[in-house]
């Protein structure tokens, strides 16, 4: 079996091999293909090793940079011999390069994108990473500075339109656009909370409820707009305080004027559902579908609701009470869901209610508050009538919409929210997102752009592994690209003899 090995040489540059690995696990040299110290020119005689491993061996990799069709299929076989060769570089890289991000021509945002990819964590861990990895030395100082200039404004009110997230949110619609066929008729919005390791609050940084489950932490929104498949469209940030309702409108509206893409239909989940979220849309010209909330309706619709006797499985359609079009669903899997939630709830009040935790004023409809009763003028108890009769809502979901689309459609279209889901996943937890350490806006909507032109890579990847048929994980091949970077030539040992990659 042949394959490619890098070779450092006194001079300072790398010699690079094909090389054979014998019976005895001997390793002889067959051919030495040429020297060099830039590594564009060392990359470029690897190429020739392949090429020549390909005469002699048959099919092998394929060139990742210089053709389009090639890297689709070499992600789809990647191996871990083959990823040995390739790199986080050439293959993060050549994906960078591939959605359009080199023509911004910063070679520092594509370090720290890559880096984000390869090795997320701390500035600190990333300026040691740039100079190990990559043999590029930035100090902690300079890619501070780095992100202070990176958006520039204070925020989206006095942003500036050639500032790095414009351009950035520039090429990835366009790549958006050619990925979905070239036209965008449905968008999915969603909102998240990102926490920080502080205690003190400023104009930005606010406590309020945390989805992360960090009430005690500052917080910002991260809101978020993707198209089918869960390409990225764009992003912003807002104070984290804010209710989500509000932030809905001014996104989808300014990303609509910037691209100039016709009103596509907007999906979003119930915390967006809002009379003037609802007229808003409506006056902007935009088809949307809403997770409704079938229990608070009026008297008369939910009484009509009910009466309806929907099984596992139906679909039905009825007048909201402000008259629009409300969808209803029934399922067994979410009726379990509901009862499982419902008893858990259950529960917790009761312990409350036995441990004297609960007085009068926790009688309100807020949650499972609403089990709640007052026995006289003190005591307090739980409406166990009340709780049987919610079981009649177990498994019923609702839909608000103003489009013309069949209620199949609807509910399919609405389910393909979790395109969403994934893109927080992978922010949080292949990105390491939060939490965030930063305390200046500017370093924090540099760091959120970093992110999320990272995720627009990591999804670009996922994307051609399913082209391909692989039968690899995003993850796994993650997983499998940074392996090839565990023997670098760090400059203290380039000088070192037979050292191998």
């Amino acid at each position: 079996m042949m394959f490619v090995r890098r070779k450092p040489n006194k001079s300072g540059s790398v010699s690079v091999q094909v090389v054979q690995k014998t019976k005895d696990r001997r390793q002889v040299v067959i051919k030495t293909i040429g020297s060099a110290s830039d590594e564009s020119e060392i990359a470029r005689l690897e190429t020739s090793a392949r090429e020549y491993i390909h005469a002699k061996e048959g099919p092998s990799l394929p060139n990742l940079i210089d053709e389009e069709s090639a890297l689709e299929a070499a992600i789809g076989r990647i191996s871990n011999a083959q990823v040995q060769v390739i790199g986080p570089e050439l293959v993060f890289g050549a994906l960078y390069d591939r959605i359009g991000y080199g023509s911004l021509g910063d070679e520092m945002f594509r370090h720290l994108v890559i880096c984000r990819l390869f090795n997320p964590g701390s500035k600190l861990k990333t300026a040691d990473y740039l100079e190990r990895y990559l043999h590029k030395t930035y100090s902690v100082d300079q890619i501070y500075y780095f992100l202070d200039n990176l958006c520039h404004g204070n925020g989206r009110k006095t942003r500036k339109s050639g500032d790095t997230k414009t351009k950035v949110e520039e090429v990835t619609f366009r790549h958006t656009r050619k990925v979905v066929g070239g036209e965008i008729s449905i968008c999915f919005y969603d909102m998240s909370t990102l926490y920080f390791e502080a205690t003190e609050e400023d104009d930005l940084r606010r406590c309020g409820f945390s989805k992360d489950g960090k009430h005690s932490c500052p917080q910002i929104f991260l809101g978020l707009l993707v198209a089918s498949g869960g390409n990225p469209i764009g992003y912003d940030i807002f104070e984290g305080n804010i209710s989500e309702g509000g932030t809905l409108i001014p996104m989808v509206e300014q990303l609509a004027r910037r691209f100039g893409f016709e009103h596509p239909v907007v999906v979003a989940d119930a915390g967006l559902l809002s009379k003037r979220n609802i007229a808003a849309l409506e006056a902007g010209g935009f088809l949307y579908i809403l997770g409704a909330r079938p229990k608070s309706e009026s008297a008369a619709v939910k009484s009509r609701i009910l009466g309806m006797g929907l099984a596992y499985g139906d679909i039905a359609e009825t007048e909201s009470s402000t008259g629009r079009r409300l969808i209803l669903s029934r399922t067994e899997k979410r009726a379990r869901k509901d009862a499982r939630n419902r008893e858990k709830g259950l529960a917790r009040l009761q312990k409350k209610v036995r441990t004297g935790q609960l007085t009068k004023q926790h009688i309100n409809n807020r949650g499972y508050n609403k089990y709640l009763r007052l026995e006289g003028d003190m005591k307090v108890s739980i409406d166990i009538d009340r709780f049987e009769a919610d079981a009649a809502w177990d498994g019923i979901k609702g839909y608000i919409t103003n489009t013309d689309l069949a209620p199949k459609e609807i509910i399919a279209s609405y389910g393909n929210l979790w395109y969403i889901e994934q893109a927080f996943r992978f922010n949080k937890f292949d990105l390491a997102v939060r939490p965030i350490y930063h305390r200046l806006r500017n370093r924090i909507e540099g760091h959120i752009c970093i992110c999320f032109t990272a995720y627009t890579i990591l999804l670009e990847m996922e994307r051609l592994l399913k082209s391909a048929k692989s039968r690899l994980t995003v993850n796994r091949a993650q997983e499998l690209v940074k392996q090839c970077m565990q023997y670098p030539i760090p400059r203290r040992t380039q000088r070192r003899k037979n050292k191998q990659y």
